[in-house]
């Protein structure tokens, strides 16, 4: 099922990429930057809600989740912040900054066997974001980023689960390589912005400013109170 566009008067910016792809780094750069012109802005971030945390991280921790149940008891914690935070702030007019959407679900669903059309439909209720940028970077460089940064891979993030590996570093770049197969298909059919994550960080947050300014009127999201800063 495909995503539907919204009529709120908010306007919903994603990122999306591999792990190490510097992502969530950008999306808190352009937090700041609208912030300091103090536009009403609110950030979320994926498998954050209070309401679940906890149920997945026990469920994690004892390795009891299928593809299946991994991919409800995500959806579940999506859809309570979907429900408390982001569409009620789309409503109220907010730029919403979601570090990782639907798009992530997609991939690591997808990745574990769990049908395209299933997990779509799964999410069908999430609006389609304004914009989603994807930071491409070669999957070489991410798993270098993750290896050399981490001092130990979780179970479920290297994809243990799925018997790749008995290796748990082989079975993260086995696993990564095939969810990054799956985001350049969501990519092309999703249309999402590519950035070059290669490139300086500070070159990466230019052009992300410089396509928003572009493509929405961020005039009208500054705040009458200026003593108030959101996010």
């Amino acid at each position: 099922m495909t995503q539907i566009s919204h009529t709120y008067p908010g306007k919903l910016i994603a990122v999306e990429g591999l792990d190490g792809s510097g992502k969530s780094t950008q999306i808190y750069l352009l937090k700041r930057w609208l912030e300091m012109q103090n536009m009403k802005v609110f950030f979320t971030q994926w498998n954050s809600s209070k309401i679940v945390k906890a149920a997945s991280s026990k469920a994690k921790k004892r390795q009891l989740l299928t593809p299946t149940t991994f991919s409800l008891i995500h959806a579940t914690d999506f859809a309570d912040r979907y429900e408390q935070e982001i569409a009620p702030l789309l409503r109220a007019g907010y730029i919403v900054l979601s570090d990782r959407y639907v798009y992530t679900a997609y991939v690591r669903d997808m990745t574990r066997g769990c049908p395209k059309k299933w997990v779509k439909n799964l999410y069908s209720f999430a609006v389609k974001p304004d914009i989603t940028f994807y930071f491409d970077v070669p999957l070489s460089v991410s798993l270098d980023r993750i290896l050399s940064g981490r001092p130990e891979l979780k179970y479920f993030e290297a994809g243990m689960d799925m018997g790749l590996s008995t290796d748990i570093q082989e079975s993260f770049k086995l696993f990564q390589k095939r969810i990054c197969d799956h985001y350049d298909t969501v990519v092309s059919e999703e249309g999402l912005v590519r950035i070059d994550a290669t490139k300086p960080i500070r070159e990466q947050q230019l052009r992300v400013r410089n396509y928003l300014s572009k493509h929405i009127e961020l005039p009208q999201f500054v705040s009458q109170n200026k003593e108030v800063h959101y996010g």
